[in-house]
């Protein structure tokens, strides 16, 4: 398995020129990396004019491994090649290492950036990344991986000290000011200059050099100063995890990507792993789109019932800044809540919860100065009884634990349980296999006053805080409670029937595509020049999308939901197939679109103008690898993963809208439907002008 490191941007508040004579000073070895042994320089050679200088250097390092590696290895040192590119003209240098050791069986990559800051020209920006790649280490693969890995990391911690260094030994030789490179008086002419560069730089690195210096006008990347301010004190691969996951994020949404601090929150969730983070993220942007939860503290009412009864809300913050949340469960008629209203509206009631603590942990980071991710809840247990262990309410419950565990991870810094009756071991018994280890371990718990003494509620909460129903001189605004009249309790037969609309009434639809089974949607056009516009995201397999036209109208339509323009006919079922195995393409139906294959995470934006009126299939099916269709006959292997349904299907959740020829003003962008939102946890969001018959793929 490749290892991969990516940097934040690191800043320099020093000229460029400057940090490139404090950069010199480490070779041919330096004290503060005792492992550096030593350097030679192999080649050199500069341009004409001095502009640029390329020095290729071997590097002796010293094998930091325990004495086993060492005698299997038969080595003490380790040889690195070391090409430096330095382009005083556009003031960059770029930086190239790969091992010369154990080529054959371990691949080193690292290549570093130094750039002028594009906001300030006085500063000085560096990037890195590097790729390690153990193809075979004597059956010691894994333990060689996790070594190199360690003191990677380790060497990366120091190179910003090294940096200083020097600069302060620069200073302290009375070297503040480094001029710039000017170009010389007489400078040779333009002919006999190309021909000597490209004698001494290959064409690799000055595409490299191009590329780093548009892409350091990039607003996409992280400052490792903003890191800090925002997120946090990040390991070096803690860093790289995060960027690397908000890069694929960028190429797969198109710049519409949560904000950084929720993409932490799913790192931490899964202990920086990066494939079980991206997985459960992108579970949960899916969630989100689908039911259009970022609307949900603009959009959503709530009821009278839970602003008289519902025994919660938002109180100040606790000694370390972050918003601090007060429920009374124990004053909380919750079988009178969930008889009243349903599981449906406490399961929106804790999702606007939810959706407000992320807003106040925001606030909060900007008003104290410091990374604030997360909340403290202060949950009151007076009161507790049997009557809350009423199964229906202990089961709408574990169902919002659920939903608040995949979707919210890491929101809770810390859970104080005060007043705990002799009920609450019974409570906590059914509820705690639900929730996550890592969150288990914030709960405290206080039985009785318990919290008055040391090491309790002031030891979290500023005194002047504390609310008055817990002994302290604060006005607590949370409503007392009480019982829900029974005449405002549904009936049973209501409760039963009530599906909850939070996950079945939404605009975004789900389909299933099998091997062999597609799945179709037939929208049938009345009128020519009509638009066909879509969004969807591949949430499970990789599938490829085609439209087609037909004059014929395909047999099985199930059910219509008429439209202005046109109607969609839309199955009852998460898959159907329109296309009749008899039709032939070109004849029975066309394609209009070419076939685009979408790969799994992937979010598709698209539209279509349509050239004549029909019916008109929107098709996903099923794409294989490439390693699945090399051979006409069946293997053994496929034949028995063909009997798991599961590694033979995809899913994907889409939304269409048909629009009128007369809604139609040029450029597709003015189509851009109000429905079709991104998270707002997106600090911004981008759009594309597309043609009369485009679809852009967020890649």
């Amino acid at each position: 398995m490749v290892q991969q490191y990516q940097s934040p941007v690191r800043v320099y508040k020093h000229p460029f020129e400057l940090i490139m004579a404090a950069y010199v000073r480490r070779f041919p070895n330096c004290p503060l990396i005792p492992i550096f042994v030593d350097s030679e320089v192999v080649k050199e050679e500069h341009s004409d004019d001095g502009a640029t200088v390329f020095i290729e250097r071997r590097c002796k390092v010293e094998a930091d491994a325990p004495r086993l590696f060492k005698r299997m290895a038969g080595v003490d040192y380790l040889y690195f090649i070391h090409k430096n590119t330095l382009d005083r003209r556009e003031r960059a240098l770029h930086i190239e290492v790969v091992n010369e050791t154990f080529s054959n069986r371990v691949i080193v990559h690292e290549i570093c950036n130094y750039t002028v800051h594009p906001e300030n020209e006085e500063w000085t920006c560096f990037e890195q990344t590097a790729s390690l790649d153990i193809k075979s280490f004597f059956g010691f693969e894994n333990a060689a991986e996790k070594l190199a890995m360690k003191q990677y990391a380790n060497s990366i911690k120091k190179g910003k000290e090294i940096i200083e260094y020097y600069l302060k030994e620069l200073e302290d030789e009375g070297v503040t000011h480094v001029p710039r490179w000017s170009p010389p008086q007489a400078p040779p002419p333009t002919a006999m200059f190309r021909v000597r560069i490209n004698t001494i730089i290959n064409t690799h690195n000055l595409r490299d050099l191009s590329r780093l210096k548009s892409q350091s006008h990039s607003t996409d990347k992280l400052d490792a100063d903003y890191i800090r301010r925002y997120l946090g004190d990040l390991t070096p691969l803690q860093e790289s995890c995060l960027i690397r996951l908000r890069q694929w994020l960028q190429e797969t949404h198109k710049g519409k990507i949560p904000k950084d601090q929720h993409v932490l929150r799913f790192l931490r969730a899964r202990d920086f792993n990066l494939e079980k983070a991206r997985e459960i993220l992108c579970q949960s942007l899916s969630w989100r789109k689908q039911h259009q939860v970022d609307f949900l503290l603009d959009s959503w009412e709530r009821p009278q019932l839970l602003h008289d009864y519902y025994t919660g809300g938002w109180h100040h913050h606790d000694r370390d800044g972050r918003p601090l949340y007060i429920l009374r469960l124990g004053q909380m008629d919750t079988k009178g809540l969930v008889r009243a209203l349903g599981e449906e509206s406490l399961l929106r009631q804790v999702l606007s919860i939810n959706e407000e603590g992320l807003r106040r942990c925001e606030e909060n980071t900007r008003v104290f100065g410091r990374p604030i991710s997360c909340w403290t809840c202060l949950v009151d247990l007076e009161g507790l009884n049997m009557r809350h262990l009423w199964r229906p309410g202990v089961k709408a419950l574990l169902r919002i634990i659920e939903v608040v565990e995949a979707n919210y991870p890491e929101t809770l810094g810390c859970l104080l349980i005060l007043r705990a009756p002799r009920v609450f071991p019974v409570l906590w018994t059914l509820v705690s296999p639900f929730i996550d280890e890592n969150t288990r371990k914030k709960f405290l718990v206080y039985a009785a006053n318990d919290y008055q003494g040391p090491g309790g509620l002031v030891d979290y909460i500023d005194r002047e805080v504390i609310p008055d129903f817990l002994g302290g001189d604060c006005l607590c605004e949370i409503p007392e409670g009480g019982m829900v009249p029974k005449s405002l309790y549904r009936t049973a037969e209501a409760l039963e029937s009530e599906e909850l609309r939070l996950w079945t009434d939404t605009i975004y639809k789900t389909a299933s595509v099998f091997k062999g089974a597609p799945h179709e949607l037939l929208i049938e056009i009345s009128e020519s020049s009509s638009v066909i516009t879509w969004d969807f995201d591949v949430c499970k397999g990789d599938v490829i999308f085609n439209i087609y036209h037909s004059r014929r109208a395909p047999q099985p339509p199930k059910r219509d939901v008429q439209g202005a323009h046109g109607s969609i006919v839309s199955p009852a079922t998460n898959n159907m197939q329109l296309i009749d195995r008899s039709w032939i393409l070109g004849q029975d139906y066309s394609m209009v679109e070419t076939a685009l294959t979408c790969k799994e995470g992937e979010s598709v934006q698209g539209s279509h103008v349509t050239r004549w009126p029909g019916f008109y299939i929107l098709q996903w099916r099923f794409h294989c690898s490439p390693a699945c269709s090399t051979s006409s006959l069946p293997r053994v292997d496929d034949v028995l993963a063909s009997l798991q349904v599961s590694s033979h299907k995809c899913k994907v959740m889409f939304y269409t809208e048909v629009l009128g020829s007369e809604d139609f003003r040029g450029s597709m962008t003015s189509l851009e439907s109000s429905h079709s939102g991104f998270s707002q946890l997106s600090a911004a969001t981008t759009t594309s002008s597309q043609s009369q018959s485009s679809s852009t793929v967020s890649r």
